[in-house]
């Protein structure tokens, strides 16, 4: 059985840039594709609870949200693709919640964490500012230097338009 391909998008904006992007990808794939969008489910930041995933991670209030559904398919996917909007020269929110939850699911499981960062990982940001603040974000989420494509919404006029290339 082939492994799929996970395409996460942590803009909040439907039918925006990282949309359009996702879409653009998800039609280039051969492979099966899980995708997930942030405009369509929250995930719970953590806090508000009594810190019960310290002692055990499947006693986390917020299990039933889709993050583990999202790390399970990221382990054992051949490829995810994180597309990311810049927000003030950092990733957008969603992203720093998805990162602080993932502490849950690798909680007392180094193998989890370690199949994790050895999936292999392309971030494509959208971005005009904050370079450096993506790359050292994004090296929490792979065993390699990250490979980042900053998509510049500026030269695309705000708008990045995406089309299948000829011949593919």
């Amino acid at each position: 059985m082939k492994k799929s391909v996970v395409i996460v998008s942590f803009s909040s904006k439907k039918g925006g840039n990282c949309e359009q992007i996702s879409d653009y990808l998800r039609s280039l794939c051969s492979q099966p594709i899980k995708t997930y969008r942030f405009a369509e489910f929250s995930i719970h930041p953590c806090g508000g609870c009594g810190y019960q995933c310290f002692a055990d991670n499947r006693s986390c209030p917020y299990i039933g949200d889709m993050e583990y559904s999202i790390l399970e398919d990221i382990c054992a996917s051949a490829i995810t693709y994180f597309v990311l909007p810049n927000y003030c020269n950092y990733p957008y929110a969603h992203f720093f919640a998805f990162n602080e939850r993932s502490q849950c699911y690798f909680q007392n499981h180094a193998d989890r964490l370690e199949a994790y960062l050895n999936v292999p990982k392309q971030f494509l940001v959208v971005s005009n500012t904050g370079k450096e603040n993506f790359l050292e974000a994004m090296r929490q989420h792979t065993n390699n230097e990250p490979e980042i494509l900053f998509l510049s919404s500026k030269f695309y006029g705000k708008i990045i338009k995406c089309r299948k290339p000829y011949g593919i």
